[in-house]
């Protein structure tokens, strides 16, 4: 699996007064679909706090916004990694619509810290090997 996708419905409370999904919300579609990809490999964030008190949290977002998506229009959001580090990974995530129209491009890191501290410590073991794996 070296990309995943995932399908999000855009829902009226998703759209501005001007009747497509406001900006933020597509930070929203991209976040989901790399928590359901964390979740298709066998980890479940509250899990990973639990066991290893540890958290993936977004450290840097670079996203270019090319077409609006409107109400009731089914997206597909992919993620895929581009680059798997000790205490992060970055991601390569797109958005297209029904008719596969890029709707954005977005780089994401995200960096695994300690929920307690919030200081990055080294993604679990286990965890990387599954990513090796997959990519």
């Amino acid at each position: 699996m070296n990309e995943f996708t995932w399908p999000v419905r855009v829902y009226y409370e998703d759209t501005d007064a001007g009747g497509f999904v406001y900006y933020a919300n597509y930070l929203k579609y991209l976040e989901r679909a790399r928590t359901e990809w964390l979740r298709s490999l066998g980890f479940e964030q509250d899990q990973l706090v639990q066991e290893y008190g540890i958290i993936f949290i977004v450290r840097k977002v670079i996203i270019e916004y090319l077409k609006p998506a409107f109400f009731n229009d089914l997206l597909t959001v992919n993620a895929k990694i581009l680059e798997i580090r000790k205490a992060s990974l970055l991601f390569e995530q797109s958005i297209i619509n029904q008719l596969k129209d890029s709707l954005c491009q977005a780089q994401i890191k995200i960096a695994c810290v300690n929920k307690e501290t919030m200081k990055p410590v080294s993604i679990p073991g286990h965890i990387l090997s599954e990513l090796d794996h997959v990519n």
